[in-house]
């Protein structure tokens, strides 16, 4: 009786698993499947693109980006300019949403609970919501057409924030941070050097979604970057789609739509070894 209990157990283990691959490799094919369309209609001319889909390859991916690079879009400063902004937003947005998780979490001071209440309810506050306010702003203060109003105010990132806070609860422990004082480590000191190298999987994880939030930002740029060689992909490509109908290429759209997303793609396979741990443990607590 055990033995066919065990039996029929080991079975019904055996068909969750499959069900769980089955689906697991259908959510695969429907988040690939898309890039797949993406990458064959960049190598199909506008002629071919207007006779519908086709899941074979065509022989214009190198003339569609020869025409994009040689056309009246700056291209690859956009590219620049976008690697500037992102990489900017990233790296201060994680560092200083780390060090204001870390003094959440490691120091006990009045009104604790009533600051970090006050972030999150920011979380709840659109960014259309305050956009008139932050185009007047930037215009008083004459930082039209800089990154200095799309990078400093990235910064204050209460999403990031919480994030990192909710993983040194469960990986940094206080008893760590007061053995480090005691041993006469400096506060900063202490945050660069024990911390910082104990939060590395989620901050790594931060960067990449921080990353991409910059990289494919429309809205806010579109507002303050009005000059062609500050402009960021996301706003070249939506002129290059503006384009009257005669110097329409829906070619050299798709080929610029690959193009923009190959840096998110080395920033993803560069700190991808990280997600996973950084997932699992920023999510014990919620």
């Amino acid at each position: 009786m055990n033995y066919q209990n065990e039996k029929e157990k080991g079975l019904g283990v055996g068909v969750r698993r499959v069900i769980a691959y089955v689906v697991l490799i259908f959510i695969v094919f429907l988040c690939l499947f898309w890039f797949y369309v993406l990458i064959i209609n960049a190598t199909r001319s506008k002629g071919e693109l207007t006779k519908g889909f086709t899941p074979i390859p065509s022989t214009h991916f190198f003339e569609n980006m020869n025409n994009l690079f040689h056309g009246t879009i700056p291209v690859l400063t956009g590219l620049r300019n976008s690697v500037i902004v992102a990489a900017l937003t990233a790296i201060l947005s994680t560092y200083f949403s780390t060090m204001t998780a870390y003094a959440i979490h490691a120091y006990d001071f009045r009104f604790k609970k009533a600051v970090f209440t006050f972030i999150l309810m920011i979380m709840m506050i659109p960014t259309q919501v305050t956009a008139l306010g932050f185009i007047q702003l930037v215009q008083g203060m004459k930082l039209e057409d800089n990154f200095i109003p799309l990078v400093v105010p990235a910064i204050a990132a209460p999403v990031t924030f919480y994030y990192l806070k909710q993983y040194m609860e469960s990986n940094l422990p206080l008893s760590l941070i007061e053995a480090a004082r005691i041993d006469g480590s400096g506060e900063f000191h202490t945050f660069n050097s024990i911390v910082l190298p104990l939060m590395k999987p989620a901050i790594a994880v931060q960067m990449i979604f921080t990353f991409v939030s910059s990289w494919n930002n429309y809205f806010t740029p579109a507002l303050i970057l009005h000059k062609d060689n500050v402009k960021t992909l996301p706003i070249l490509l939506a002129t290059l789609r503006s384009a009257d109908f005669l110097k329409f290429d829906m070619g050299q759209v798709y080929a610029m739509i690959v193009f923009s997303i190959l840096p998110v793609v080395v920033v993803y396979l560069i700190l991808s070894r990280f997600i996973v741990g950084g997932v699992a443990a920023g999510g014990v607590k919620g």
